[in-house]
Parts: C-alpha cells; sequence; structure tokens
C-alpha cells in the first residue's frame, strides 16, 4: 500500500474521504469497500432504499443487492455482477444504466444508477462509488 493510501482503522483513506462526500452530497450514494462489503450510504440513499444506514449497518453487497432485488427497467432479470456496481467491482471499470430496484420498503423504483472503482494512488483498487437517482415520471402535456 502507498504512503498516500494508508488505512485508518482498518479503512483506506480513499474509502474514508469517499465517505465523508457522500454524507455531505444530496445526491444518493453508497460505498462497498474492496471486500465487498457494504460500508456506507447517505441519507438520500436511505429514501430510495427505504431505510437508513444507521439500522442497516455493514452487509455483504451481495446480500444488500440481492434485497434491492434489480432487474431491468422491462422487468426482466439482472445478475448483481451486471448492475454498474457489479461491473465497476468486478471488472475495475465504470459503468452506467438505468434499472428496477425494489427498496427495504417495498416500493419499486427505476432508477440511473453510475458506479466506478475507487483507485488509490499505487492504482490499488479500494472499493466502488455507486451514485443513483430516480428517474422521473414523464409528465402529460395536458
Amino acid at each position: 500500500m502507498n504512503q498516500g493510501d494508508k488505512a485508518v482503522g482498518g479503512k483506506s483513506l480513499q474509502l474514508i474521504l469517499a465517505r465523508e462526500l457522500a454524507s455531505n452530497l444530496a445526491t444518493p450514494m453508497f460505498l462497498i469497500d474492496a471486500r465487498g462489503m457494504l460500508v456506507f450510504y447517505n441519507d438520500a440513499a436511505a429514501l430510495l432504499i427505504g431505510k437508513p444506514f444507521a439500522e442497516l449497518g455493514e452487509i455483504p453487497a451481495e446480500e444488500f443487492g440481492a434485497v434491492l432485488d434489480m432487474k431491468t427497467p422491462d422487468g426482466g432479470p439482472l445478475r448483481r455482477r451486471d448492475t454498474p456496481a457489479g461491473i465497476a467491482f468486478f471488472e475495475r471499470r465504470p459503468a452506467h444504466t438505468t434499472l428496477a430496484a425494489r427498496g427495504y420498503d417495498g416500493v419499486q423504483r427505476l432508477v440511473h444508477n453510475t458506479a466506478y472503482p475507487l483507485f488509490g494512488t499505487s492504482d490499488e483498487m479500494h472499493g466502488v462509488v455507486s451514485v443513483f437517482w430516480q428517474v422521473a415520471a414523464a409528465q402529460d402535456d395536458a
């Protein structure tokens, strides 16, 4: 690990800084660490996910993804590794798509999702940043 990538309390500096950024944004964002654990999502994300992070805590991203029951916009199956977060984690590259996800509150939502791997100065991957926002409902011209 490069000097600039030092871990603090078991978390890399990059992950700590990404959490600080996420906690100060109104854009829904969640973070997955290099072990594949969901380590944080902000209050804006909690509104779409249906449960505050303080209530859920850190869980395996696979478990989190299973609860969200993600599908293609037309309702077709979507493997978790084919979601933007899965692509960023497994293929180490950014990705974007629109998908349907059901929150802990049981509400199905159509969301745009962009995720990218979080690399440090030594090109070591520290995790994944995933940003998403609900697709606006089509408005009638009436």
